[in-house]
């Protein structure tokens, strides 16, 4: 799993290199993807389709420009290839609303991003622990 890529879909360039910054910190070895809009995220979608290795968990924020993060969910959960990915939905939205469709759409996680460093740091290291050394994905997706 160390060599399965994170999809990181993010907008904010400060965000992204918080994130970027904090997962490095964990000496992450996987390689980060950055999409920087909602369609940057779905065009992955034919890439993994044709063979192109698929990551091992997406970080989604969820307010995105052109397509939102709510709708790059939903669309990764409705396909059958890619439903087993594990969706961590990483924003700054703490709307009941968002949380719940979010859930509702198929995410396997929802955390509020801490706006402190270290506390994004402790964040990220226990998304990393989880998604990539605790969680058992299913076998084929392995």
């Amino acid at each position: 799993m160390n060599d399965k890529p994170i999809l990181l879909v993010e907008d904010n360039p400060m965000d992204v290199d918080l994130t970027v910054r904090a997962l490095a910190r964990r000496n992450l070895i996987n390689p980060i993807l950055v999409a920087r809009d909602g369609q940057e995220a779905l065009d992955w979608i034919p890439r993994w389709e044709a063979g192109e290795t698929l990551p091992v968990v997406v970080l989604l924020d969820l307010k995105l420009p052109k397509v939102s993060g709510l709708e790059v969910l939903r669309q990764l959960k409705s396909h059958p290839t890619l439903q087993p990915i594990p969706v961590v939905v990483l924003t700054s939205s703490s709307e009941d609303r968002d949380i719940q469709t979010a859930y509702e759409y198929g995410a396997n996680s929802y955390i509020v991003k801490p706006v402190d460093f270290l506390k994004f740091v402790d964040v990220a290291a226990h998304i990393d622990l989880y998604w990539r050394v605790l969680n058992q994905p299913p076998v084929q997706y392995t």
